[in-house]
């Protein structure tokens, strides 16, 4: 079922996409859920089990440390939810799977801080309702399933009712739509039945990246990576316990220290993972035995790996394995260690920002920021990959700027999972953000820092100009595909053909309540001639106002522009 259902969102993740609201190309909703989703089946996969309570928390587990954007995450909590519901059960009724899908409406609604109705959310929770409802009247699980996605499917028209924006653009809610795609996939595969099921299942691809340049590995010479063994596996004390010695975490990370960096080890009372790059790997495998049986043993040679780079022979080094597919969720910690510092050397604070295109990424890292992950629009961090980031960072309370709406969830359900101090600054947009990121002071405490940067952020007025990839009529205005959009504080504003009428029209809107200084991120679209024009246009109309210019790089979004 879980298969079928990953599959049919697969097939259809790009009509969900289409179902954005705004004609804007980077529609990622379905992108989202298809990743988030793909993360929980390859756990699930790895880890197979004729239990349904065993399959359902190895693909929570996946979810959850794969979710990427808001739809995402809500997709992760539904299932998280469900899992709590059949925790124990091998097999599961029809009444039993009602009333699971009904606990993963209730975590999912609890996850989120200002529910609203006509999304996901509404779509899962009319279908749950109702299944709860049938499932008192019929034990046929298959007669179950089709009333449930039937339910889902009315819910799902009934969207446009209930966000009046949806009705304006005459599009259903694309995160319902996705779900209701995964439903399909569930009932297609209980109606083909045990001997159908392998037909009614094409395998979902895996998520396949472009690899990025590496200009750093070229500048490192082979024989410098000092810790070359890339080791990971897992310690099950459930083996050979009797012989097994007590397990102290400190004692341990600190013998693992003596020859190597790179330490990571999470634990709880059953499992131990390790992972650490050594000198001398089989040492650290003779101190690991002592506390259990050692299974999933991955040693890699970074030499090589290194050697292979800069023969061409591969475009990026192996990712490792996800770090959390044998944990229990509730017992996640990160930490990431070159041997750790005495607490006075700790910093006092560190960041972590999200953002896309070089020239942005300079204007953080320039104001502090430890981390910058690529993201942003069509391409949003998952769970797992702020939780990384977090344990990467020796600070005592570390800060994290999503710098877009959609990008917020994933990070607080990360700062959620980790045993750290961490503290989302709701940024919404990469103004926001610099602006967040420019109002900190190292020596102020953590409630005046905290205050500040949310100040800085509400004084932010934020500016965007791409173009439609649509025909639409959006609050009155009728937008044609391939016209370029000005987009202020969320809202498309103007529509022109003209770039640079475009960006007038914007900055006339954005500056209609004041504003001393404007902020313009050229984009790779943004040509030399229309930020020129512009400029020169400002220094006529608003002749008070000062203008900072700066390569940001981003895709998409040929200019981002910000007035405060």
């Amino acid at each position: 079922m879980v298969l079928g259902g990953a599959d049919s969102l697969n097939r259809h993740a790009e009509h969900v996409n289409t179902l954005n609201v705004f004609p804007v190309p980077d529609g990622d909703t379905g992108t989202n859920m298809n990743l988030t989703m793909t993360a929980g089946i390859t756990e699930m996969k790895a880890k197979p089990s004729t239990s349904i309570a065993k399959t359902a928390e190895v693909l929570s587990k996946g979810l959850l440390m794969g979710a990427r954007g808001n739809s995402g995450v809500i997709l992760s909590q539904l299932f998280r939810g469900f899992s709590r519901a059949v925790a124990g059960l091998d097999e599961v009724n029809a009444f039993q799977f009602a009333h699971a899908l009904q606990g993963g409406v209730d975590t999912a609604y609890k996850a989120v801080v200002k529910p609203v109705e006509g999304t996901i959310l509404t779509v899962a929770k009319e279908a749950a309702k109702h299944a709860v409802y049938i499932a008192r009247r019929t034990p046929d699980l298959v007669e179950f399933m089709r009333e449930v996605t039937n339910k889902a499917k009315e819910a799902l028209a009934k969207t446009p009712d209930m966000l009046p924006v949806l009705k304006q653009v005459g599009v259903v809610d694309s995160g319902g739509q996705g779900l209701v795609y995964i439903y399909e996939g569930f009932l297609a595969v209980l109606e083909a039945g045990a001997e159908g099921a392998a037909e009614a299942v094409i395998s979902v691809p895996v998520e396949k990246t472009t690899a990025a340049p590496m200009p750093a590995q070229a500048k490192l010479h082979t024989e410098d990576i000092e810790f070359l063994y890339d080791m990971e596996f897992f310690i099950d004390r459930t083996r050979n316990r009797a012989a097994a010695v007590p397990f102290h975490e400190d004692i341990f990370r600190k013998a693992l220290a003596k020859n190597g960096d790179s330490i990571i080890v999470i634990a709880d009372d059953d499992i131990i993972k390790v992972h650490v790059h050594s000198r001398k790997p089989g040492e650290v495998l003779d101190l690991a035995m002592q506390y259990g049986e050692l299974i999933r043993i991955h040693i890699l040679n970074m030499r090589e790996q290194h050697r292979d780079i800069l023969q061409g022979e591969h475009g990026e080094v192996s990712a490792m394995p996800e770090l959390f597919a044998e944990m229990p969720i509730a017992n996640i910690a990160t930490e990431s260690v070159p041997v750790e510092p005495p607490a006075d050397e700790i910093a006092p604070y560190g960041f972590i920002a999200v953002a896309m295109g070089q020239g942005i990424h300079d204007i953080f890292t320039s104001l502090g920021v430890d981390i910058v992950l690529s993201g942003g629009q069509t391409m949003n961090p998952s769970t797992q990959d702020f939780i990384d980031a977090i344990g990467k960072i020796t600070a005592q309370h570390i800060f994290i700027l999503p710098n877009n709406s959609n990008i917020v969830m994933a990070a607080k359900q990360a700062a959620e999972f980790v045993d750290r101090e961490v503290t989302v600054i709701e940024t919404k947009t990469i103004p926001q953000g610099i602006a967040a990121a420019f109002a900190f002071q190292e020596d102020e405490d953590l409630e005046v820092n905290r205050t500040a940067m949310q100040d800085a952020v509400s004084h932010i007025v934020s500016g965007q100009v791409t173009y439609a990839v649509r025909d639409t009529t959006l609050d009155g205005l009728d937008i044609k595909a391939g016209h370029y959009m000005g987009i202020a504080n969320g809202k498309i504003v103007v529509t022109t053909e003209s770039m640079s009428d475009t960006l007038q029209q914007l900055l006339a809107k954005m500056l209609e309540d004041g504003g001393e200084v404007i902020t313009l991120l050229a984009g790779e679209e943004a040509k030399a001639e229309d930020t020129e024009a512009l400029i020169e246009w400002l220094s006529e109309q608003y002749p008070d106002a000062e203008v900072e210019v700066h390569e940001g790089g981003q895709p998409i979004y040929a200019y981002l522009i910000s007035v405060e």
